[in-house]
């Protein structure tokens, strides 16, 4: 581990101007590429106390043994020369976003004598135009299949051309009208060209244009009394709309964007692209990055959208064959700090002005929320594959065994976690894993004793005293090699509630809930559980009476299953907490009403199923309740509406996400 100290520049060496710089390590490899608008001041806070600097940060300062850097003219010309370093060095620091999958492209070869289309996977090439790119290949085909009926070009293969030219019979699509076989000479090559160039036309978004010839030319044969002419364009035309029709309009203005949004947590971040073309959804892309460092949602943005556009500006260059990937106006979630920078060069991309902006309302913010629904689907897809890869769970388990110092690798692990509104209902969960899997059947949630005045690491010493207080009382007290007999119920023949320790017990908090439930297993004689806390700011992991934390890196299996424990006991302490709070303020509430009494409420509740629909009830609703008459309804009514026109009741819990209430295993000790 190297001391940036010793690898500091001298003070006053570094310019105060625009420019990129670049860490290497003792191997000279390039392990982090960063650009700034003042060098002097970017680089200075990396050689700041390391006490003080994120943990990702610190890791990469002490790996490299080196600071290069180059100053520049512009903001823009900084932006360009970090895209090509990052590119060209892979820095290990930097966050790169790679296609989770080979997304298919429709291929027009242009280069030949005969252009032909295909489907096509892999890299760019000079002379071919790509349209997409598509999520499905067979989306491509089934498209393709009902335009080759009004552009009916070549799309066999090279080795097919060259034997139909020498038999000189022409291949099945010829036969059937879908193929204008060039390879028997049925059309020249300038007529075959023609073809091909009002097929990729009519992909590119120019379809009225096409449309109106087509009309015109269907007109003018059924004036001229041909007929079967007439009913071929027709029957083209048709085609054409059922083709347009397989790309949803989204945009009615014909706008020309693309529409970006991120899903994330602390560990990883999914993203999702709309291309919209003409107003209508040409193609999507999706991505999962592992987050190196602690990184928002601006960051996140600006990252992405110089690698991006950076990337297929240099395939198109590549493939030479017209057009710019940049579109007219690029919707993101978030702006970055330096927008007007990115969004100057993305303009020198394109060669005309881009817009970088974030939809507020209307159709493009309804579009938003699309995309942002399909990134959020996508991150719930790569979590599950990850946590169902056994491979990865084993690897996580000795991880952690390592990390930790484990005697053994922690087959069982529970974790406790915390819920309340500003010290009212307090209530906790405990979520078991084993093997890296959840054991929803053992999960128990308590309501703290102490309620506020504890605060969270006394409810954290309350719920580990009474959850090992139980264990202690079932196993008889008894050691570690007889426990497992006195964990069966001798009555049931099945487990005890709370028989089997964990070999890790997980807190949701830092230093001080890990010594609160490590002082309260001690004080109980139980030593043979390894406390651990999980703080969720920097996903720390804090050992009792260690002064500092062991710091696991960001795209580890072992902290990955950490998060999600958890995510999970933060998950089921919040359903817990929100149908206790949900049941008070309901009693509350009625309990207020003067003449309304136990019978009277429970007919209520039955009646409209909750308090919200109560109170958006009129008075002749409520009076045709059984047992309500017209003074109480009156009543009632009078009281909701002076309740809910002076308050919403408490602030929800800030730290309570969606997700559906769960009632697996719940039990309350």
């Amino acid at each position: 581990m190297a001391d940036p100290s010793t690898y500091r520049p001298a003070p006053g060496t570094i310019p105060d101007a625009p420019g990129v710089y670049r860490f290497h390590d003792a191997g000279g490899r390039v392990i982090y590429v960063g650009k700034a608008k003042s060098l002097r001041s970017r680089l200075s806070s990396y050689f700041a106390d390391l006490a003080g600097l994120h943990p990702r940060t610190r890791q990469m300062v002490t790996t490299a043994t080196g600071v290069e850097w180059t100053v520049v003219g512009t903001e823009v010309e900084a932006l360009q020369l970090e895209y090509s370093w990052i590119k060209e060095y892979d820095p290990k620091f930097n966050v790169r976003y790679r296609d989770d999958k080979s997304y298919p492209v429709l291929a027009v070869t242009l280069h030949e004598e005969y252009p032909r289309l295909h489907v096509y996977r892999g890299p760019r090439r000079r002379g071919v135009r790509y349209f997409g790119p598509y999520a499905h290949a067979w989306a491509i085909r089934e498209t393709l299949d009902l335009l080759l009926r009004v552009f009916p070009a070549r799309t066999c293969s090279a080795g097919v051309f060259r034997r139909h030219s020498q038999i000189g019979r022409p291949c099945l699509l010829g036969y059937i009208g879908k193929c204008s076989a060039p390879c028997v000479g049925r059309v020249s090559a300038a007529e075959h060209r023609t073809i091909v160039e009002d097929f990729c036309d009519f992909l590119a978004g120019h379809t009225d244009q096409l449309m109106r010839k087509l009309d015109k030319e269907m007109q003018a044969a059924a004036a001229e009394l041909e007929f079967e002419r007439a009913a071929r364009l027709r029957d083209d035309l048709e085609a054409l709309r059922r083709a347009m029709e397989k790309q949803a309009v989204v945009l009615g203005d014909g706008t020309d964007a693309d529409v970006v949004a991120f899903a994330e947590d602390e560990l990883a971040a999914a993203v999702q692209v709309f291309h919209i073309r003409g107003g209508r959804v040409r193609g999507q892309r999706g991505w999962v990055i592992d987050k190196v460092e602690e990184t928002g949602t601006a960051e996140l943005t600006a990252q992405f959208l110089t690698q991006f556009y950076g990337e297929q500006a240099a395939l198109a260059d590549q493939a030479d064959a017209g057009g710019s990937p940049v579109p007219r106006e690029v919707l993101v979630p978030q702006l970055p700090d330096d927008a007007e920078t990115i969004a100057g060069w993305l303009s020198e991309l394109r060669g005309s002005r881009v817009r970088l902006r974030v939809p507020q309302r209307g159709d493009k913010r309804a579009l938003m929320e699309t995309v942002e629904r399909n990134a959020k689907e996508a991150f719930q897809q790569y979590k599950l594959r990850r946590a169902g890869d056994l491979t990865a769970r084993s690897a996580a388990l000795q991880e952690l065994q390592e990390a930790l110092a484990l005697d053994s690798a922690p087959l069982r692990i529970e974790c406790i976690d915390v819920s309340h509104v500003q010290g009212s209902d307090v209530v906790a969960s405990l979520v078991v894993f084993e093997d890296g899997v959840p054991r929803k059947s053992e999960y128990r949630r308590f309501e703290v004793r102490k309620g506020a005045a504890g605060g969270d690491v006394g409810s954290i010493d309350e719920v580990v005293r009474r959850r090992f207080a139980r264990y202690l009382a079932e196993t008889g007290g008894s050691e570690a090699a007889d426990r497992v007999g006195s964990a069966i119920d001798p009555d049931t023949g099945r487990p005890r509630k709370f028989a089997y320790p964990p070999n890790l017990l997980v807190i949701d908090g830092g230093a001080p809930q890990a010594n609160a439930a490590a002082d309260a297993l001690t004080e109980l004689g139980v030593t043979d559980v390894a406390v651990i806390g999980l703080a969720k700011r920097l996903e720390e992991v804090w050992l009792p009476a260690d002064p500092d934390p062991v710091i696991l890196p960001r795209t580890s299996e072992a902290l990955y299953l950490l998060q999600r424990v958890r995510d999970e006991a933060h998950r089921f302490a919040i359903s817990y907490h929100r149908k206790k709070r949900a049941k008070r303020m309901t009693s509350s509430t009625l309990d207020a009403i003067p003449g309304l009494g136990a019978t009277r409420r429970a007919a209520l509740l039955k009646h409209f199923g909750s308090v919200r629909r109560l109170r958006q009830a009129g008075v002749d609703e409520i009076a045709a309740v059984p047992g309500i008459g017209r003074r109480t309804a009156e009543t009632v009514h009078q009281a909701l509406a002076a309740e809910g026109g002076t308050g919403r009741g408490p602030e929800p819990d800030r730290r309570a996400g969606p997700g559906a209430d769960n009632t697996e295993g719940e039990s309350s000790d």
